[in-house]
């Protein structure tokens, strides 16, 4: 792989790759290095990439893999409380001063997509990666089953059990 291929590959799944991180860590901060760490390996070790699955499906499977050594390093253990709430309090800051630009429809509109990813954010890891997987990168369940190295049945159970917890939150809300 030359640079311009790695930049193409960037071009084509670096929201995806960026966007998995981020629902698996919650914290831009680490899907940024985690999405550069997931190319750099990418570079690295594309000989390896038999094309059994999807070039997204491998660029995915090494995002979660990448996610999961982050999450157990010393780093990712030591981050302060305090550091965590002020990353979350400038996202929302962030977030409503998006709103606040757009048209009055388009904004309720937003908010309640919104509303709908805060909730998919407060499911436990295991339900809301699958939905994430199922509804943001519109995976199939064999795709997700490959993925996360889990049976398909295990996918559609908890697909379903990540849908009947996010109906029943979104009710609450009403």
């Amino acid at each position: 792989m030359d640079n311009l291929s790695l930049e193409e590959v960037m071009d084509q799944y670096g929201t995806d790759v960026w966007n998995y991180a981020y629902f698996l860590t919650k914290d831009t901060e680490m899907a940024d290095d985690i999405s550069q760490e997931v190319f750099i390996k990418c570079y690295k070790s594309i000989g390896s990439f038999r094309g059994k699955s999807t070039l997204k499906t491998w660029l995915l499977t090494i995002t979660r893999n990448t996610t999961f050594s982050y999450r157990r390093s010393r780093y990712f253990r030591s981050r302060s409380f305090v550091e965590l709430l002020r990353l979350q309090d400038s996202q929302t800051l962030m977030d409503q001063r998006s709103s606040a630009a757009s048209a009055e429809s388009e904004y309720i509109s937003r908010e309640h997509v919104n509303e709908i990813w805060d909730v998919i954010m407060q499911l436990p890891d295991k339900l809301r990666e699958v939905l994430v997987l199922d509804l943001k990168f519109e995976m199939s369940v064999k795709e997700i089953s490959e993925l996360m190295g889990i049976a398909g049945g295990t996918v559609k159970s908890r697909l379903s059990r990540a849908r009947k917890k996010v109906q029943t939150m979104l009710r609450g809300l009403e």
